[in-house]
């Protein structure tokens, strides 16, 4: 199954909650991070590619998926654009400050959450995620400058037509425009806030405990 939809978006920029809208609107399964924190069993060719020097395969990584949003997809978007020319592309973005405070509040702090032994699982996680992640972030003026940066170089690779830049917030409107569906009769989702995040760690802490 190829991607239809590439989400070029770094993570904290309302990926799960774009997620749940592509489902909704017929593009599922979609690809996020959590598919592997909550499958231990798909962690193996992400782990692989980035920390066992596999090569790059896409159509391993996306297997049974239709769309992706969110890390670790959103690394590869420029090799998923390549490998999949009909996807579209759909960039999400929020104003830069707000997106570090909220990166700071979750993916940060669990970058810096030192794992016990028997959380295997996500020490693994947290051992890929620093391979792309590196020190980009290290402090907010780089994370920030990167954060643009990033912006600015998915909007000057990808053709107007074949790119959406979702900003958050923006609800069903634009993003069904682009999608060319109907807009569904229900309100956009509204999940995964910094608090929300904190908690599904923890609880996922206590399952694997």
């Amino acid at each position: 199954m190829a991607l239809d939809i590439i989400g070029a978006g770094f993570g904290r920029t309302g990926t799960d909650s774009l997620r749940e809208a592509l489902t909704v609107l017929g593009f599922g399964p979609c690809h996020h991070m959590y598919e592997i924190r909550d499958n231990p069993e798909k962690i193996e060719p992400w782990y692989d590619y980035f920390c066992n020097g596999a090569p790059l395969d896409l159509d391993l990584l996306f297997e049974g998926y239709r769309s992706q949003v969110d890390w670790p997809g959103a690394h590869l978007w420029r090799e998923s654009a390549a490998r999949y020319p009909d996807a579209k592309v759909i960039l999400s973005v929020r104003d830069p400050e707000g997106w570090y405070q909220s990166y700071s509040k979750t993916i940060k702090m669990f970058r810096e959450t030192e794992m016990p032994p028997e959380e295997a699982h996500k020490r693994r996680m947290q051992e890929f995620i620093e391979v792309f992640l590196g020190d980009r972030f290290d402090t907010k003026e780089r994370a920030i400058k990167e954060f643009d940066r990033h912006v600015e170089d998915v909007k000057s690779t990808i053709s107007p037509d074949r790119l959406l830049v979702f900003e958050l917030g923006s609800g069903w409107e634009p993003l069904c425009r682009f999608l060319e569906v109907p807009v569904p009769d229900r309100d956009y989702p509204h999940t995964n806030s910094s608090v929300s995040f904190q908690q599904s760690n923890i609880e996922l802490s206590k399952d694997q405990s």
